[in-house]
């Protein structure tokens, strides 16, 4: 089946490169970019089906441009906006019908994705129907799982992060295993309490969207919200690091989104408060004595 992948970063590539083994695919970006199967986006926009991986803080731009009626759509951002502090579901479905929307969740950077490494990830749609049709485009050494759970999904990949800023943070420290460990299992419990309030369930939390992510992108320097936190603990300024980073670490502005949220609505969620703190110059010590506490 034909498809067009939008977004052209590391991720929508990885995704380009595994889908067209089994499928016609095209692939735009906002750059121009030498990749075989390169067109410009009102080419790939003539695919029914498409596949978006655009930087969360530029969606609401990019979907204002475009016209997506009757398309079928795969998100494969994560975040929340940090103007208005909406969800990238909330964002979508004020262009889309929610029956024709779907997203990608789970442990999945794009480097192994690229190797043809075994995967697994979690398709969530309120229509089962078009989340099972977009697993017929995955590749044999991808395994998808469908889910009902849109809310469950979207939290787990915003909110894994802002927890992975802070095991970065622990790790430049050298805080050691004990504390890593223990940071991870209650910024598990942290993410299903703030998930629960937007009517994320606890399965997803626990599964590959949650847990499978967190453990993932908290763990590796491969994931540049845990760079971000290396950076932070070696008392690089936010600015140097990012500029060091060149790409966009989502965690960052989703810290401040998930600190006004956890406000508006009484969410405890003090790993968060403190990375979100940590963001805007606390001193690390600081936070880390006030989270023993």
């Amino acid at each position: 089946m034909a498809l067009s992948v939008i977004g052209a970063g590391k991720w929508g590539e990885a995704l380009f490169n595994a889908f067209k083994i089994d499928n016609k695919v095209k692939i735009t970006s906002r750059t121009k970019r030498k990749i075989e199967g390169f067109v410009n986006l009102d080419e790939a926009l003539k695919s029914e089906y498409l596949v978006i991986s655009v930087a969360t803080q530029s969606l609401k731009e990019f979907l204002k441009k475009i016209d997506l009626k009757n398309k079928k759509i795969l998100v494969a951002s994560k975040g929340i906006d940090k103007e208005n502090f909406k969800f990238i579901n909330e964002i979508y479905e004020e262009y889309v019908s929610k029956e024709n929307l779907a997203y990608i969740g789970g442990p999945s950077f794009a480097k192994e994705v690229m190797e043809k490494k075994p995967t697994a990830l979690v398709i969530a749609s309120y229509n089962i129907s078009l989340a099972k049709k977009f697993s017929e485009f995955f590749p044999d050494f991808i395994k998808t799982y469908i889910s009902k759970d849109v809310m469950g999904v979207e939290v787990a990949g915003a909110y894994k992060n802002v927890i992975a800023i802070a095991s970065g943070i622990c790790e430049g420290l050298n805080l050691g295993n004990n504390a890593k460990a223990s940071l991870l299992a209650r910024g598990l419990v942290e993410m299903d309490r703030f998930s629960s309030v937007f009517g994320g369930e606890r399965e997803t939390i626990l599964g590959l969207a949650g847990s499978g992510d967190l453990f993932l992108t908290a763990n590796s320097v491969l994931s540049r919200n845990y760079r971000v936190g290396l950076g932070l603990a070696k008392g690089k300024k936010l600015d140097i690091i990012l500029d060091e980073l060149g790409e966009v670490a989502e965690g960052v502005w989703t810290s401040e989104a998930i600190y006004k949220l956890s406000k508006k609505f009484s969410i405890y969620t003090p790993i968060a408060d403190e990375v979100y703190h940590i963001l805007n110059g606390k001193d690390i010590n600081k936070s880390l004595r006030d989270l023993l506490k």
